[in-house]
């Protein structure tokens, strides 16, 4: 009941509600746009192609677009430009100081940065529109109706300018909405996919019958233990704790608080996941060339490598790892903390000022980052092999793959062959996001004394939580 109470809640606010009609609005706006096709193409065979290279790198983009990307709507290229050139400012901010000084201004420069992402968005949407249109027309599929440089300005026009139209939309539902636009646009293009995967499950159970009751409950359990492994990891961070000494400022005593600085466990969140997942998709695009299927030992080379091998599985986890902690020396630097916390009179109870204290925060940073690293790999790597399994058969020597042919279980080598609704990346994001909505909206509603949705919320005194 308390659960129903909070969502009543939720619409007895104007403002808030205001803010979640708009925020459906929007998200309308986009599934409708994700229906109009780019002019000159052929859908059915689109379709087909992609079915046939889900593993690829298209694959990889389509989900990011919410499947517009096989179906080449005008919303084909996504929101990947923009996450793109957000991360290319992002890892720019360390090397150039122009950037750097722009970060540390506050608003000011947030909005600036913010106006360069947007131009570098376009630039990014005209050159992969461009390379979308001369590989559709170069590929051979018979995908273009009328090929010529009429459908390649044509193309590069209708898919920028639904790429800078999907920005406008998340930055909207990000000013007048609740929570994150441009996450909320990615959480919608993968939730559509919900009735398909239930569809797809009713099938294999009560009309195929190529799965017992307990394919479906296996299947039911890892989703609900993995969707609460997420939520308590996501939600874990090492607080160092921190004491302020006392100060006279005027005729004011400043400091002497103890508080604590939070280290999240998952601090690149899924970006070290679509790093690695790129990496690793690009060479499979490049098994549909010509010159890669003449070359034994290239086609052997990206074979071994590709999707389901222990290879695979082996350079996903070590990537993962690398790119965690790339990202989590752009985003947090102990060194600068240590100093801050120097300048401010804080220290870290036992630990002196200075180089130590960043060698101590550096220590600790290093291995949650490992844990979160282990962590995003086995969220990501679960789902793929209960979709298509792991191929140890194939190892070296042969007479090991043997064994393990002839012994170990069918479901762990070649999976369980379910369309499984959630990766680990798109997982990952839904339950990210859905944490994130879910806390604005709470914030909201304790802001106006009402009760959140979490025990741990509290509320403070004035109203009533209950419906009258």
């Amino acid at each position: 009941m308390k659960l129903f109470d909070t969502i009543a809640n939720m619409f007895r606010i104007p403002d808030l509600r205001k803010r979640i009609f708009f925020t459906l609005a929007l998200l309308a706006v986009y599934r409708f746009g994700g229906h109009v096709p780019t002019p000159g193409i052929d859908g059915k065979r689109l379709t087909e192609f992609f079915q046939q290279n889900s593993g690829s790198l298209f694959g990889f983009i389509d989900m990011f677009s919410g499947g517009n990307f096989r179906r080449l709507t005008i919303f084909a290229l996504g929101i990947m430009p923009y996450i793109t050139s957000s991360i290319i400012l992002q890892l720019l901010t360390v090397v150039v100081p122009t950037l750097e000084k722009l970060q540390k201004e506050g608003e000011l420069g947030r909005r600036k940065i913010t106006q360069w992402t947007r131009y570098l968005t376009i630039i990014l949407a005209v050159v992969q529109s461009f390379g979308v249109a001369i590989a559709l027309q170069k590929s051979g599929g018979g995908f273009v109706l009328n090929p010529g440089i009429g459908f390649i300005l044509m193309t590069i026009i209708t898919l920028t300018a639904g790429t800078t139209f999907i920005m406008w939309l998340g930055e909207q539902i990000t000013e007048r909405g609740i929570g994150n636009g441009m996450s909320l646009l990615i959480f919608t293009g993968i939730v559509v996919g919900l009735p398909r995967a239930i569809d797809n499950i009713y099938d294999h159970v009560f009309k195929v019958r190529d799965w017992t009751p307990i394919h479906l409950i296996i299947i039911l359990s890892v989703m609900v233990a993995v969707v609460a492994f997420i939520v308590l990891v996501e939600r874990g961070e090492r607080r160092i704790p921190v004491q302020y000494a006392k100060r006279i400022q005027g005729r004011r005593m400043m400091g002497g608080q103890s508080t604590h600085l939070p280290l999240k466990v998952n601090a690149g969140g899924v970006i070290p996941v679509i790093f690695a997942s790129s990496l690793l998709a690009f060479p499979q695009t490049l098994t549909s060339w010509q010159v890669v299927k003449n070359s034994p030992i290239l086609s052997g080379m990206l074979e071994s490598i590709g999707g389901n091998q222990p290879l695979y599985y082996l350079l996903f986890v070590v990537l993962i790892i690398f790119f965690c902690f790339f990202y989590v020396n752009i985003i947090f630097n102990p060194n600068e903390a240590a100093d801050n916390m120097r300048k401010y009179g804080g220290f870290i109870p036992g630990i002196r000022p200075g180089k130590n204290t960043a060698e101590y925060m550096d220590k600790i940073l290093t291995k949650i980052t490992v844990v979160g690293g282990l962590y995003l790999s086995v969220l990501s790597l679960i789902p793929q092999i209960m979709i298509a399994g792991i191929k140890l058969q194939r190892l070296p020597p042969a007479a090991l793959g043997n064994f393990i042919d002839n012994y170990f279980p069918r479901w762990l080598l070649d999976g369980l062959n379910v369309n499984f609704f959630f990766g680990g990346t798109s997982l990952l994001i839904v339950v990210g996001v859905a944490m994130d909505t879910v806390n604005q909206v709470e914030a909201q509603l304790i802001m106006r004394h009402y009760e959140g949705f979490t025990p741990r919320s509290g509320r403070i005194r004035g109203r009533r939580s209950s419906v009258s």
